[in-house]
């Protein structure tokens, strides 16, 4: 039996199917909007085998090309592993659906998206993220808050809700929600310098569509719901509790006097084996109830502390640890920046690079050429561990795309600036908001390397401790009030505005006056690390480093381009010759010249305005003589052109034989009479003056 309900946001139906397709999966649900389809299944694993103390969520999210009528380019024609975008989406799925199941549910479940059609016109991740949430709604698993989720954009003065790809081109906000009938979960955003009154704005008018979409999942689960399972309470020793809690809370008090990390964090994993060694023989078997009343009461212990107004580290609610800047630090990359603030350090580099060498991205709306990257690197020692390196994580890729959406709106236009521009972001060392010290660190290296961005971009990462109805906004939270507390609002943006902000919870939802708290807090601390990255680097440098390419642009007939390239690239090969240069040529005429120095990518600009210069009727050439017939003469008087110097034309006196008064080879100078519809050139020796044939014959 095929089950359906509907409901409309942003004057777009919103259809959720359930009964048609993949029938042993936990929960599946087909959802659909003008034309775009999302296959969303939802399916529970069995009990661990062993005790773990993390619910291994894993959600996967795959964009076939099918879905828009493509096959893949590339050798192999069949999908590989997830591209950036689909792990970004992936993170955008779980990241609301994570809070809403129970703290002690360990059983894994796997949530799978497909997009099976889309056309462009909405958004297929924000459909998805309605899917799978119906889907593990419907479920048996113990999921039983529904999430809806919007996109917002802002356009003509006004918001709408779930806009199609090219009102979103055109949109000064890109901003996707999520969360319950009742309160905000997941928060994501690129902006162009949105005010702050601005973005709760949009996010107060995104609320009564995400209501609306979780009553109708709440609908759909009322016909087709499955039972639930049960998740039992987990059940800690009394006595083993009422023993160690008073050693525990004694010697926490201690470690916590601690203020570097690495220290801090060995002096608590130090009392838990001290406790684990002196009450394993009275109760055995019960290390996992010991690591569990210790975790307990370290968060119950940092949290009340904190909510008390005592941080970790002592700072004030609204204090930014010490912050370190620097600049130039080498000599061969193009633009370096190093920011530290507290034992979060990050090292970012630029490189520019020829217009041809941006990324190439296949998606299923269009092709593109990335001009901006960014690339974010966590290696284990920055939190001094050893693990295997193999590759960049998901959470890698999501704070890569973060920092670079926060630097997009300030990058020069290319036909101002025509480079590529790579920046990777080194953490060196890590104690919370590496990602907000990348932004940091990147804008930096961007004005370290001569690139003319409109202004600088500095980043914050908010945090939140609540207990019943006490809740205090922490500015500037390091990785244990991350660890341990409620919520990471990360927020960057310029003097004038925003331009990206991330933002996942622990609890079930957040209130909009929270946030707007925390985004006042936050613009108030991106002003002051904004002084003091300015205080460092005024402004970009004048010129680009002496070890980056130099670009040059011009425009060419887009007609010439074959001529410019010549056959088999010989003609463009011929003119870059050995210089390590690059021509990149625009289906429109744009040309972009990346030589090594100003003088060889003058001079490859000259040789292609030789090569196509057109001839002008009324001016004179020096031409070389080609061919010769008993009627007149060719004359090349430009790379790729030759004319008719007609016998008649070649002398002030009459020529009888034309063999006698020139050779193949000969320079002369001609004036170009005419060029016909055909393109054909006419050209004259007459009345140029006292010409080479006039001199011949005085010699004579």
């Amino acid at each position: 039996m095929i089950t359906k309900v509907k409901t409309e946001v942003g004057g777009k139906e919103i259809e959720f199917e359930v009964g048609r397709v993949a029938k042993q999966a936990g929960g599946a649900v087909l959802a659909s909007c003008e034309g775009t389809v999302v296959l969303a299944v939802s399916t529970m694993g069995k009990e661990p085998s062993e005790p773990t103390d993390f619910f291994p969520l894993t959600v996967s999210y795959f964009e076939k090309m099918y879905a828009a009528g493509k096959i893949p380019g590339g050798f192999f024609k069949r999908e590989g592993r997830p591209s950036e975008k689909e792990i970004l989406s992936s993170r955008l799925i779980d990241r609301p659906l994570r809070p809403l199941f129970p703290m002690q549910f360990r059983r894994p479940v796997q949530v799978v998206v497909y997009v099976l059609s889309a056309g462009g016109e909405i958004s297929p991740e924000i459909l998805a993220i309605n899917a799978a949430s119906a889907a593990s709604l419907i479920s048996d698993e113990p999921f039983n808050e529904a999430v809806g989720a919007v996109r917002v954009g802002f356009l003509n003065g006004k918001f709408i809700a779930n806009p199609t790809e090219e009102e979103l081109k055109e949109s000064s906000l890109n901003l996707s929600i999520a969360g319950t009938k009742d309160a905000l979960l997941m928060i994501e955003a690129g902006a162009n310098e949105i005010s702050e009154d601005q973005m709760v704005d949009a996010m107060a008018f995104a609320i009564p569509e995400i209501k609306k979409l979780a009553l109708i999942q709440e609908d759909l689960r009322s016909k087709v719901g499955k039972e639930k399972v049960i998740v039992p309470e987990i059940q800690v020793d009394e006595a083993l509790s009422k023993e160690i809690t008073p050693l525990f809370l004694s010697k926490i008090e201690l470690a916590l006097q601690n203020t570097e990390k690495l220290k801090r964090e060995r002096a608590l994993d130090e009392i838990k084996e001290e406790i684990v060694k002196e009450t394993i023989e009275k109760y055995p078997e019960k290390e996992a109830d010991i690591n569990y009343i210790f975790d307990d009461l370290l968060r119950n212990y940092i949290r009340k502390r904190t909510l008390d107004g005592m941080r970790i580290d002592g700072r004030k609610f609204d204090e930014i640890r010490p912050l370190s800047i620097e600049v130039g630090l080498l000599k061969y990359a193009h633009g370096s920046g190093l920011f530290t603030r507290g034992q979060t350090q990050v090292l970012s580099i630029a490189t520019l690079g020829a217009p041809g060498s941006g990324q190439l991205v296949e998606s299923l709306e269009e092709e593109v050429t990335k001009r901006y990257m960014h690339y974010y690197n966590f290696p284990p020692f920055s939190v001094g561990e050893v693990k295997p390196m193999r590759g960049p994580s998901r959470r890698e890729i999501g704070h890569g795309a973060l920092a670079e959406r926060a630097l997009v709106p300030v990058l020069p236009p290319e036909d101002e600036f025509p480079y590529t521009i790579r920046v990777v972001s080194e953490v060196l060392e890590s104690n919370g908001s590496t990602s907000m010290a990348s932004t940091c660190g990147s804008t930096l290296a961007l004005m370290d390397a001569g690139v003319p961005i409109k202004k600088p971009v500095a980043g914050i990462a908010m945090g939140l401790m609540t207990e019943s109805d006490r809740y205090a906004i922490l500015t500037d939270i390091q990785g244990a009030e991350d660890h341990l507390g409620d919520m990471d609002f990360k927020v960057t943006g310029t003097r004038d505005g925003i331009t990206a902000l991330q933002m996942d919870i622990k609890l079930k939802g957040i209130s909009l006056e929270i946030i707007r708290e925390a985004l006042e807090r936050a613009k108030k601390a991106r002003l002051f690390i904004l002084d003091k990255m300015l205080g460092v680097i005024p402004a970009p440098r004048k010129e680009v480093s002496p070890y980056a390419p130099r670009v040059f642009t011009m425009q060419i007939n887009p007609d010439k381009i074959g001529m410019l390239i010549g056959t088999g690239g010989k003609t463009i090969k011929s003119i870059i010759g050995d210089t390590e240069s690059d021509i990149n040529i625009q289906p429109d005429g744009k040309v972009y010249i990346s030589a090594p120095n100003m003088e060889i990518g003058e001079n490859i600009r000259k040789k292609i305005k030789a090569l196509l210069e057109e001839p002008e009727v009324g001016k004179i050439y020096t031409g070389k003589i080609v061919e010769i017939r008993d009627f007149g003469a060719f004359v090349q008087i430009l790379p790729n052109t030759v004319g008719l110097l007609h016998i008649s034309q070649l002398s002030d006196r009459f020529v009888k034989d034309i063999t006698k008064e020139i050779h193949v080879g000969e320079e002369v100078m001609v004036k170009v009479t005419k060029i016909d519809e055909n393109g054909k050139v006419q050209l004259t020796r007459r009345g140029i003056g006292r010409n080479s044939l006039k001199r011949r014959n005085e010699r004579r």
